[in-house]
C-alpha cells in the first residue's frame, strides 16, 4: 500500500541527487550529507511507495527503476511548483503582486477607470478590483474592511480611517445654456431658490454638500427637490430642463465642454472640496495595497479632471 503521507521533500531530493550524480557518495556530496543519510532517505522512500527506486545490481552507477523514474519526474515537477510559489510569495511581500479592492464613491467613477488603467500599467502583477458605491456604501465597506483603499470626499469620522489629500473637487450649479437665469450679471438668490433642484439620494456626499449650501444661501428656506438615483439621470434631466442640479464638476466635464450644460451664476460657487485617498486605520495595509497607495500619491492628482478644461 502506497503511503504518500510518509513521503518527504528530503527523500525526493535525495532521489533527484542520486539520479543526477549516479552514486550515493556523489549525491551526498551534492546535498552536504553523508552516504548513509542518502541511503536512509532512499530506503524510506521505497518503503512509502512499496517499490524499489534504484537498480542496485546494475553493472555501473545506480540507474532508477521504472517506478523510481516516475517518482523522479514527480519530484522535479514539485520542485518547479515550489519555486514558482516562492517567487510569487516574494512578489507578494514586495508589493509586486496581489489583489487590491479599490472603492470609489459614484462621483469618482468618471475618472476611476482611467486611474485603474494607469495603475495596472504601473503594477501589472497586482489585480485591482474596482467597487463603486455611494458614500454610505463606501463607508460600510471600509468599516467591514472589505475595501483596501477608497477614494471619496470628506473622510468619515466612523469608521476611523487614514486619509490623504489627492486634489481639488469643485462643485457648482448647472443648467441648460438657455436657462432663464443664465447670464445674469448679479445672481438673483430668490430666483435660484425658486427652482426645482435635482438631487441625489440621502447619504450621498453631493446631496449633503448641496443641502448645506442651499441652507446657507436661503437661510433655511425649504426648496423643491426631486430625488434621482444617479448622476447620469440628474444630468439628462437637467439637460431636458426639468430642473437645475448641484453636481461635482468632475461628473459634467463632457456636457460643459459640449455646451449641453453650463455653470449657473450663484453666490459662493464653485465650492472647492478635496478628494481623499483613505484606508481603514484599524489594520495595516498589505504590501500590494501599500504599493498602489504610493503610486496614487505620486501622481499628485494628475488623473483628476481639470476645470476650466485644460487645452
Amino acid at each position: 500500500m502506497i503511503r504518500l503521507d510518509a513521503v518527504t521533500l528530503k527523500q525526493l531530493r535525495a532521489l533527484v541527487a542520486v539520479a543526477e550524480t549516479g552514486s550515493l557518495t556523489a549525491a551526498a556530496a551534492q546535498l552536504g550529507l553523508t552516504p548513509p543519510a542518502i541511503h536512509s532517505q532512499i530506503k524510506h522512500l521505497e518503503i512509502a511507495f512499496g517499490r524499489p527506486m534504484l537498480q542496485r545490481g546494475a553493472t555501473s552507477g545506480l540507474p532508477l527503476t521504472a517506478e523510481g523514474a516516475e517518482v523522479l519526474e514527480a519530484a522535479r515537477r514539485i520542485d518547479v511548483v515550489l519555486s514558482q510559489a516562492g517567487a510569487r510569495i516574494d512578489a507578494l511581500a514586495a508589493g509586486q503582486a496581489g489583489r487590491v479592492t479599490l472603492g470609489v464613491v459614484s462621483t469618482a467613477k468618471y475618472f476611476a477607470p482611467r486611474l485603474v488603467r494607469q495603475l495596472t500599467d504601473l503594477c501589472p502583477g497586482i489585480r485591482i478590483v474596482l467597487k463603486v458605491g455611494n458614500r454610505e456604501q463606501i463607508m460600510a465597506g471600509l468599516d467591514r474592511q472589505a475595501l483596501d483603499l477608497a477614494i471619496m470626499g470628506r473622510p468619515p469620522r466612523v469608521p476611523l480611517v487614514e486619509a490623504e489629500g489627492l486634489g481639488p473637487h469643485p462643485h457648482a450649479l448647472v443648467a441648460p445654456p438657455d436657462h432663464p437665469l443664465m447670464g445674469a450679471a448679479v445672481p438673483d438668490v430668490a430666483a435660484i431658490l425658486s427652482q426645482v433642484f435635482l438631487a441625489r439620494e440621502e447619504g450621498s456626499g453631493t446631496r449633503i454638500l448641496m443641502s448645506r449650501y442651499l441652507d446657507r444661501l436661503g437661510e433655511g428656506q425649504v426648496v423643491e427637490m426631486v430625488e434621482m438615483e444617479s448622476n447620469e439621470t440628474i444630468k439628462q434631466a437637467a439637460i431636458a430642463g426639468l430642473g437645475i442640479a448641484f453636481l461635482s464638476l468632475h461628473t459634467v466635464m463632457d456636457e460643459l465642454q459640449a455646451g449641453r450644460l453650463a455653470l449657473l451664476p450663484a453666490p459662493g460657487l464653485p465650492i472647492e472640496r478635496q478628494w481623499f485617498l483613505v484606508h481603514p486605520a484599524a489594520v495595516p495595509l498589505g504590501a500590494a495595497a501599500a504599493r498602489l497607495r504610493e503610486e496614487i500619491l505620486r501622481m499628485e492628482g494628475s488623473f483628476l479632471p481639470r476645470w476650466p478644461a485644460e487645452p
